[in-house]
């Protein structure tokens, strides 16, 4: 159990990771145009999670990858993923076609975006499960 702990937060660290260098690499314009896309959110909150949502993603990322408050930062990652595809799966149901914006610009949302998405998503909900039960058995010793 404790191998597939680290397994799981170093893949899911390294998604977000790598998640985060996409968009940090172009001008975050570009990655507010794929927020904007969605038409879920006001001009001033596109604008606020495009300049922000890279650096957590890259903070988060890094902190699952080390371990670090992993109970919590599994949770938020397992929250965020869970937001992002229910964002995905909304949009493609009203059948929009825009970039779903995961790593940057110019990947169409589609079922094959949902589906990777959606094992990201199963993987992280494993990997917060696992960390809250790993505290609890190390609480109650």
């Amino acid at each position: 159990m404790r191998w597939l702990l680290i397994v799981l937060r170093v893949f899911i660290g390294a998604v977000f990771v790598y998640a985060a260098y996409t968009k940090l690499r172009d001008p975050w314009t570009l990655f507010a145009m794929s927020i904007d896309a969605y038409q879920m959110f006001p001009d001033w909150m596109v604008t606020f999670v495009a300049r922000t949502l890279p650096w957590f993603e890259l903070i988060l990322g890094l902190a699952l990858v080390g371990g670090v408050a992993l109970r919590w930062s599994s949770s938020v990652a397992a929250a965020l993923m869970l937001a992002f595809f229910a964002m995905m799966a909304i949009s493609y149901a009203k059948g929009m076609q825009i970039d779903c914006g995961c790593f940057g610009p110019g990947e169409q949302l589609g079922p094959k975006t949902l589906l990777r998405d959606g094992a990201l998503l199963t993987a992280a909900i494993a990997l917060a499960a696992l960390s809250i039960r790993a505290q609890r058995k190390t609480v109650a010793h």
